[in-house]
């Protein structure tokens, strides 16, 4: 038992929400292609704001300080490139190799920093926090 003209009202609704559905799809792909970061290098500075994770590693499972710097997206050198990312890893480990680096780095926690990357790979461990991570650096200026 349906009433009088429920076919028309039905495809009005149905077209509507075609037209609605094909708009929303249209302005999504309207928007601009995100751009990949620019590519950097052995010897270039990178900059960003440093953070401090602790995480369990070393022996025993001890819990260790690690460092991360959020940066702009970068493209890393071939054969990294963008890391399976669009727009390439904005976030980097910083991994220090003593405790002298370590607690250089502690002072800048939650602050701007700028670090020469010597070494940059893309991360693979499942373990790793960061898109990135730089395993040789040392510290340009100081904000």
């Amino acid at each position: 038992m349906t009433k009088r003209r429920f076919g028309k009202r039905l495809a009005f609704v149905a077209l509507i929400a075609t037209m609605s559905a094909a708009s929303a799809a249209f302005a999504q792909q309207a928007g601009p292609a995100p751009k990949a970061g620019k590519l950097i290098n052995a010897g270039d500075v990178l900059s960003g704001e440093l953070n401090a994770m602790r995480i369990r590693g070393g022996k025993k499972g001890k819990r260790v300080n690690t460092f991360q710097l959020v940066s702009e997206p970068h493209r890393l050198p071939p054969p990294n490139g963008l890391c399976g990312l669009e727009t390439g890893p904005e976030t980097f480990q910083i991994v220090t190799n003593n405790d002298a680096q370590a607690a250089q780095l502690k002072g800048f926690i939650g602050k701007q920093i700028s670090l020469k990357v010597d070494e940059v790979a893309c991360a693979q461990e499942a373990g790793q926090m960061s898109e990135a991570v730089v395993t040789k650096w040392s510290v340009v200026t100081k904000h």
